[in-house]
């Protein structure tokens, strides 16, 4: 069964920020010739890994907001430098960006059910996707979307 991870992207004030983030982070590793591949530290690695790696993707929370998802193609549990337990989430290196939906701020990762996942917004209404983001933001957030 595919499930989701759902977690808040702090720091970030838009999908274009957060595209542009993962850009530079592709290209610093182009120059540094590594591979080009990104990954998510968390501190807790998903005990329900099976299921997230059979499709499932980490859901974005942009100021308030489900506003962007990415293909979670691999987890991987180490040890950091300092000793303590961390979990690199290999990402597809698409942010695909979603129909918003407001979500409050929590800490950490959450487990995301695909029944609770907002669609892509290429499955939504004709013209969505060409409405700018902060429109369908705003409209999302009176609860018109």
């Amino acid at each position: 069964m595919t499930l989701h991870l759902i977690k808040l992207c702090v720091g970030a004030d838009s999908l274009a920020d957060l595209r542009g983030w993962m850009a530079a982070r592709m290209a610093e590793a182009k120059r540094r010739r590594a591979p080009l591949r990104h990954a998510h530290v968390t501190r807790m690695a998903p005990k329900r890994a099976a299921d997230i790696l059979d499709g499932g993707s980490l859901y974005w929370v942009i100021k308030g907001q489900i506003g962007a998802r990415q293909r979670v193609v691999d987890i991987e549990p180490f040890i950091d430098s300092d000793g303590i337990g961390r979990c690199r989430l290999w990402l597809d290196g698409a942010v695909v960006a979603l129909a918003p939906r407001p979500m409050r701020p929590f800490q950490g990762w959450r487990y995301f059910e695909p029944k609770s996942a907002p669609p892509d917004i290429d499955e939504s209404q004709p013209g969505f996707a060409d409405m700018p983001e902060a429109l369908r933001r705003e409209l999302a957030g009176l609860g018109l979307l």
